[in-house]
């Protein structure tokens, strides 16, 4: 999984920072990616066959429908690519950028997850209202917020100023995880990767599956896991 990763800058060395609450943090970052994934499914599987956070696959979709002459999903995909892009610049102007003696977990990073929140309830509302009436133009719509939704989320994870720690895009993650059990790496440094790469293949799962038969609680699986991180950053200190 991959798109576009900003520049970042160093926070506090992390052997400067309380081993605990980086811990705490990256399950935290789990919990996304589980929500990323969960949206990835829903995104592909019912609003249009695009993904909500994929960017390179949407990227691959765009030209796989010039090539077929597929104007839908040409519009959807690139429907797509435009809501991320908006959603990282919402997210960026909330978070800013990571500065030389962040705490572990800056305190705009959870403002930027209330945003996402705000904007994956609207994406309830919607869902909800229109569940069994929904067109091709309120699929799209829904896509597309699920979409902004995700790049901010990106740009929320960027502020940690960690280079390779994402929720988003994962492509990075796996060539990593699978250099690193090449070169015999310990297990305690690959751990992480495979606990993200797993939350993100089994959030994909239960997203398929809530969306194919029980597709009125499908907004919970993105509302849910991003209110449990906000509540637990929230009482986070560095």
């Amino acid at each position: 999984m991959s798109s576009t990763v900003p520049n970042v800058i160093q926070p506090r060395p992390a052997a400067q920072q309380d081993p605990r609450l980086l811990r705490r943090r990256h399950a935290l970052v789990v919990v996304l990616t589980f929500l990323t994934g969960c949206a990835d499914a829903i995104g592909f599987l019912s609003l249009g066959g695009a993904f909500a956070s994929v960017m390179t696959g949407n990227m691959v979709l765009l030209g796989l429908s010039a090539g077929r002459g597929d104007a839908e999903l040409a519009l959807t995909s690139g429907c797509a690519i435009v809501s991320f892009i908006v959603g990282v610049l919402a997210g960026a102007r909330v978070v800013g950028s990571a500065r030389p003696g962040d705490p572990v977990w800056p305190r705009r990073v959870t403002w930027a997850l209330v945003l996402e929140l705000l904007v994956f309830v609207v994406f309830l509302v919607v869902w909800e209202v229109t569940l069994h009436t929904a067109d091709a133009r309120v699929h799209l719509a829904l896509l597309m917020l699920s979409a902004v939704a995700l790049g901010v989320q990106s740009s929320a994870i960027q502020r940690f100023g960690v280079p390779g720690l994402s929720s988003t895009y994962l492509t990075g993650t796996l060539t990593s995880l699978i250099a690193g059990v090449a070169a015999r790496s310990p297990w305690g440094n690959l751990r992480p990767k495979a606990q993200v790469l797993l939350a993100l293949m089994v959030g994909a799962a239960v997203g398929a599956l809530v969306a194919l038969h029980l597709p009125v609680v499908a907004p919970a699986l993105l509302i849910v896991p991003l209110v449990l991180v906000i509540v637990v950053s929230a009482r986070m200190r560095a």
